[in-house]
């Protein structure tokens, strides 16, 4: 069908632009120039829109109309919209432009053929605005009577009240608007729907969505029915998921147009589309969104086996693309987030994923060869994903681990005090070592070797922890429990973990410091009123001054330096671009505060009444044991109090090169800042090492240096996007081990997890990251995290709870919970996710259960 005219275009015309044919018509021009499946049908260009409100003097009378209309005032929208639309009805189209049409319409096929008569708007169907739906579609036209009434109908359309609202809203110039028309033949489906070539639910990328229901598509459109949705992989072709709804309600032509009505039994539970109808339609959904460089949302019908494409739109609200959790370790049995990622609960900055992980892997895998007899480099693995560490082991290395530790855990625990003692004293040596250094004086260059050798301190600290104290503690606490409560426990004895209440550690040593501080303080009058009513930040500040102020300055500052001294190396993360107590006291301030106020726990009080609670229940059970079994019974509970400390103890000093290594990068960190680098000292952590390693030698060479403050941002976006999601605790994600280390937890309001300590609380959540949240503390509140460390132990006086997404029965969390009575629930998985801040949570420890009110 060959056509000339300003008023007409066929589908595929080159003229066919948006100016001309609008967004829809456009749209269907590229679908028909690359041979897709378009039903036949023409253009009623923009010219002809224009023609019509000229010969009849409307546009003045229209714009006269919006111009006083607000958008926020439906009522009037409605009025000035049913004003405009009966001018149009007033009217009649020329005959020049009549005779026209009925040519354009005539060469679709003999008779009154059917067809659907669209509006195609001049700023519709656009990526960045959406205007689906604001203007009108008929369908099951006859004749070229109905066709010019609808033609009518679809120009007035342009001036409904909500295309005027959204034009208003937008800015959009309502002088500058106007409107085509596509004509297109009817297909008259047995099924039709809608595809999205990405998912919109989710936003990912490589899925296809289609949903699908019988009839013509407008039930779907109008939400009369729930369609079948089928999900399919864009990389395999293939349908990965489907859900088959009951559909009760078709759309289907009539004489007059169209109706619904019921759909027949046979179908409302049949599938619309097979696995095959299905992966030929993602087919045309994968050629268009590489036709439109960009997703697309698609209008498709099916008739006798055959598609047709009705229309295709960018999708304009498509959520942010997921994170894919994925693992190049594809020789590895299993990586998973334990053992050293426990310790980096968050994604790691980029400067400690590319100098530090590699560092620490380095002294795991020298480890593996000194105790388990693997020499291989590659044995065991760690890798960063979306920023997150995993750990994991080659598959042919499992064997051989398994039969060599049983082999060496004896070995491994009976000297693991001594092989600790030696890794802390070289860590103290390494961090005195640089703390005697004037760093203004070293070169970039070693300040990076600096930090290399602190770390590598911290590395080996490490792996002698997993390796010796950790471990140590952990099998005699494991062995004393199951012992008493096979063996020794009755129905109201208390639970195993009373005997090692208690306990003295480096933990509750700090604790019992910072309240001796607050005690001593209270006693000064204007020092406990100014610590009071000052803000906590500007304490911060002032006690970090060369000269504290008034009553700062004294008794109260060396004091807290010399609590600080003695344990402000203490880590929330292993991550190093995470503060620590000693160059962020803020959390200690807070907790002092609380100690004056009379909201904590004092802690000689609790360690003397859980000693008390200790003996008594040990005298008890010993008093009523034969000689065999309270033999065992004191054997097995005096070994795990000789190790009980020993866990919190060896974290707490896993930080002992932090303070320096922390202090060496921040005189980098001002170096390359004031040369350009990058726009704070602080944004040294968001470099690479290798970038860190150049830059260092370019300074000291005093070459020109690069900008990396937009890699900078990019990354900082990039962490807190993968820190918004929960990982996977395995990957592969749901893998047989993932329930050992966190409990599947799907929708809705009530979280499992391990009951690490018992009783029952109700009361407001906390949600903390880290310390830089440490302020949203107030005292009775539960404590939710992903995971905790000793230094989070001051805000323990103020909880009632704490629930976590990582850790068990003896984690830092637990163990804590335990002296201080309070419940616990561990390894819940997404508790920090799912619990909002303030939100009123119910913590049974004793069941594992966290209900959200």
């Amino acid at each position: 069908m060959q056509m000339k005219s300003n008023f007409i275009l066929t589908l595929s015309d080159a003229n066919a632009t948006i100016e001309q044919v609008g967004g829809k018509g456009a749209s269907l021009r590229r679908l028909a120039a690359a041979s897709l499946p378009v039903p036949p049908g023409f253009y009623i260009t923009t010219a002809a829109y224009r023609r019509f409100v000229s010969d009849h003097g409307l546009q003045k009378k229209i714009l006269a109309t919006v111009a006083v209309v607000p958008p926020s005032e439906p009522a009037m929208l409605a009025q000035a919209s049913s004003q405009i639309v009966q001018l149009f009805k007033e009217y009649s189209i020329a005959d020049e432009m009549a005779e026209e049409i009925r040519r354009a319409y005539a060469g679709l096929g003999k008779g009154d053929i059917p067809v659907a008569v669209r509006s195609s708007a001049t700023a519709e169907d656009l990526p960045e605005a959406s205007f689906a739906g604001q203007q009108e579609t008929y369908l099951n036209i006859h004749g070229i009577n109905e066709v010019l009434e609808a033609v009518k109908k679809c120009w007035a359309s342009l001036w409904t009240a909500r295309a005027i609202a959204y034009r208003i809203q937008n800015k959009i110039d309502q002088d500058m608007v106007a409107l085509a028309v596509v004509v297109q033949q009817l297909v008259f489906a047995d099924a039709a729907g809608i595809m999205f070539t990405s998912n919109p639910i989710n936003g990912k990328r490589h899925e296809i969505v289609i949903n699908a229901a019988w009839g013509l598509g407008e039930a779907i459109v109008g939400g009369a029915v729930t369609p079948d949705a089928v999900t399919v992989s864009k990389p395999k072709g293939k349908v990965i998921h489907r859900q088959t709804t009951e559909k009760q309600v078709m759309t289907v032509r009539t004489d007059q147009g169209t109706q619904e009505q019921a759909v027949p039994d046979s179908l409302r539970k049949k599938p619309v589309l097979s696995n095959l109808q299905a992966e030929k339609l993602a087919g045309y959904g994968l050629k268009i969104e590489e036709l439109y460089g960009t997703p697309m949302d698609i209008e498709w019908t099916l008739k006798g086996g055959q598609f047709a494409i009705i229309q295709a739109r960018p999708i304009t609200s498509l959520p942010e693309e997921p994170l894919e959790w994925t693992t190049h370790a594809v020789k590895a049995v299993i990586m998973a987030r334990g053992s050293f990622a426990e310790f980096v609960p968050d994604p790691v900055s980029p400067l400690f994923a590319t100098l530090a992980v590699p560092i620490a892997q380095d002294a795991t895998q020298k480890m593996m060869a000194d105790f388990i007899g693997i020499k291989e480099n590659d044995s065991y693995l760690f890798e960063i994903v979306n920023g997150y560490v995993y750990v994991g082991m080659k598959s042919k290395y499992l064997l051989r681990m398994i039969l060599a530790t049983i082999t060496y855990t004896k070995k491994m625990l009976q000297n693991s005090k001594e092989r600790w003692a030696v890794v802390r004293a070289r860590s103290r040596e390494v961090a005195t070592k640089w703390q005697r250094n004037d760093l203004k004086t070293l070169s970039a260059p070693e300040l990076v070797r600096g930090v290399r050798e602190l770390f590598g301190a911290t590395a080996e600290y490490y792996t002698v922890a997993q390796s010796g104290p950790i471990p140590a503690a952990l099998s005699s606490e494991v062995a004393f429990g199951r012992f008493y409560n096979l063996l020794v426990k009755r129905k109201d004895d208390p639970v195993f973990t009373t005997f090692l209440l208690g306990i003295e550690n480096l933990p509750l040593r700090a604790e019992k410091s910072l309240y001796d501080l607050a005690i001593w303080a209270g006693e000064q009058a204007e020092l406990a009123d100014y610590i009071k009513q000052t803000p906590s930040e500007s304490i911060c500040s002032a006690l970090q001054a060369d000269f504290a102020p008034a009553p700062l300055s004294g008794g109260f500052s060396d004091r807290f330096a010399a609590h600080q001294a003695e344990f402000g190396h203490t880590l929330y993360d292993l991550d190093f671009a995470k503060s620590i107590p000693a160059d962020d006291p803020l959390p200690l301030v807070e907790a002092l505060k609380a100690y004056l106020e009379g909201k904590g726990v004092n802690p000689h009080e609790r360690q003397k009444n859980q000693m008390e609670r200790q003996e008594q229940a040990e005298q008890v059970i010993t008093k009523r044991l034969g000689v065999l079994r309270r033999k065992w019974f004191l054997k097995l509970l005096n070994w795990a109090k000789d190790n009980a400390p020993d866990r919190e103890d060896c974290i707490s000093d896993m930080g002992l090169g932090y303070p320096q290594l922390r202090r060496l990068l921040k005189e980098l960190g001002q170096r390359l800042s004031a040369s350009g680098v990058m726009a704070r000292p602080e944004d040294i952590y968001w470099l690479e090492g290798q970038e860190v390693d150049q830059l260092a030698i370019s300074l000291e060479k005093g070459t020109p240096l690069p900008d990396y403050s937009a890699q900078v941002e990019r990354r900082k976006s990039f962490w807190q996007k993968a820190r918004s999601v929960t990982p996977p605790a395995t990957l592969p994600e749901r893998s047989w081990l993932s329930k050992f280390f966190v409990h599947d937890n799907p929708e809705g309001k009530t979280l499992k997890g391990y009951g690490a300590s018992a009783g029952k609380i109700t009361a407001p959540a906390c949600v903390m990251r880290g310390p830089d949240d440490f302020d949203l503390m107030h005292p009775g509140d539960v404590i939710v995290a992903v995971t905790t460390t000793p230094a989070w132990t001051p805000l323990f006086s103020m909880a009632s709870a704490v629930v976590t997404d990582i850790g068990g029965p003896l984690s830092h969390s637990s163990i804590v919970a335990r002296e201080y009575g309070i419940p616990a629930v561990m390894a819940t998985g997404v508790a920090s996710k799912r619990i909002l801040n303030g939100q009123m949570i119910t913590v049974d420890g004793g069941a594992g259960i966290v209900s959200l009110n």
